[in-house]
């Protein structure tokens, strides 16, 4: 029989610890799920057509994120959506014609989308970060995206319905 010493008594409570702060930090991870209308008078969308308006259903059940986009307006009226996983592996859907390419992650609270779509031989990178206000009422999504003109910023804020 092996002996126990205090050492190994140390590095299992240790162990345990960093368990249960794994444990833990994966349950303080935002819930995005709901229904959220755009704010335009706090949202800034920079070159990007405004649009009359603009819901997203939000089922968020990590690693599942799943974001049914209906906007009316701006660049047309369209109904789309987009499935990710919040764990880091590729996901790969069509948009507008385009096949795009997407990882998703937490970082601390703030889920990073990354996306790549080559649209008749030019490539957008989008990176999108989604942050949920303490109350849980408003979504940010701030948005980057690279083109080969240059990068375009906007922010979407979004109100819980």
């Amino acid at each position: 029989m092996r002996h126990v010493t205090k050492r190994h008594h140390f590095f299992y409570a240790l162990c345990l610890l960093a368990a249960c702060s794994l444990a833990l930090d994966a349950d303080n991870k935002p819930d995005f799920s709901g229904v959220w209308k755009i704010n335009l008078a706090k949202s800034a969308l920079g070159p990007i057509p405004v649009p009359a308006s603009l819901t997203r259903r939000i089922v968020h059940a990590d690693p599942s994120l799943i974001i049914t986009e209906e906007q009316k307006g701006g660049s047309g009226d369209h109904v789309l959506t987009r499935r990710y996983n919040t764990d880091g592996h590729e996901v790969t859907f069509q948009e507008n014609g385009s096949t795009v390419v997407a990882t998703s992650a937490w970082e601390g609270d703030t889920l990073l989308i990354r996306s790549k779509a080559d649209a008749a031989g030019t490539t957008f990178v989008f990176v999108q970060k989604l942050t949920l206000s303490d109350d849980g009422k408003t979504l940010t999504d701030a948005l980057q995206i690279t083109t080969p003109q240059g990068e375009i910023n906007a922010i979407y804020r979004f109100d819980k319905q």
